[in-house]
């Protein structure tokens, strides 16, 4: 059977064009990264089609820059926002000194391999209740010897942590249930949404990791979480209320808000 004949290149501007026409604000920026990342003119072409159709780019691609690494992100996969490193730059400036690292909520792990890059030798584990997050995020710690777990929250982890979590990061959905329909349509459409709804008020899950969450912790271990400008004041009350020294870091140039809690 004779070889199919190979489809013709797009060139830059076409893919620019295509891009542009659907919509994407920075179609230059994308179609730079397509071109770089495709291996043949056809698999090009399909994720020209793919991002016009509104798949993330992140999906598109099979990966997303995080905290100087390239984190692979499987389509279903929450990806990882950029706003949230300054969550990692916050963990890593309260606890330098850490062996263990825990990321709940982990989505690809892009919070736990970023700690691991950073921290050196330590022992990190991470935990989703999503399967396919789980086997994202296994490929992602493997460099670092890490270990993702399947299950909700806590329970998911080897009850040998417990005592012993210098960092614990809880990336946890936090958009209110009746919001969520008004996220952009490349969230809604193909995040899990277990990753974004985050109950009634959007606090949900952030409650329950913070009422876990000393129980986990090693003596001046502590918990981060990420949270929206208006539920900042709740969540804070939230962290008090489990006995957590609890402080909020702000992030304007980021738009990001981070609560920090220490186990005194």
């Amino acid at each position: 059977m004779p070889a199919l004949p190979s489809l013709p290149p797009l060139s830059p501007s076409a893919v620019v064009s295509a891009l542009r026409a659907a919509g994407c604000v920075f179609a230059e920026d994308e179609a730079e990264l397509l071109l770089a990342t495709a291996r043949t003119p056809e698999e090009l072409s399909a994720m020209v089609d793919r991002r016009a159709a509104g798949l993330p780019l992140e999906h598109v691609l099979g990966w997303a820059e995080f905290h100087g690494l390239r984190i692979a992100v499987d389509e279903g996969v929450f990806v990882p926002r950029r706003r949230t490193e300054f969550l990692v730059d916050q963990a890593l400036a309260q606890a330098p000194d850490a062996r263990v690292v825990v990321d709940l909520c982990c989505g690809s792990g892009a919070l736990g391999a970023a700690l691991a890059a950073a921290l050196g030798a330590v022992e990190v584990h991470a935990a989703d209740i999503d399967p396919a997050a789980v086997r994202c995020a296994r490929r992602n710690l493997a460099p670092y010897g890490g270990r993702a777990h399947m299950g909700d929250l806590f329970d998911a982890l080897p009850a040998g942590l417990r005592g012993r979590v210098g960092i614990l990061t809880a990336n946890v959905p936090y958009v209110p249930s009746a919001e969520v329909a008004l996220l952009p349509a490349e969230a809604r459409d193909h995040e899990p949404q277990t990753a974004l709804d985050g109950g009634a008020d959007g606090l949900d899950i952030l409650r329950r990791v913070a009422a876990g969450a000393p129980g986990w912790l090693a003596p001046g271990g502590c918990l981060l979480t990420e949270t929206s400008e208006r539920q900042a004041r709740a969540a804070v009350a939230a962290f008090t209320r489990a006995g957590l020294t609890t402080r909020l870091a702000v992030s304007d140039e980021a738009y990001a808000h981070v609560v920090i809690g220490v186990r005194e």
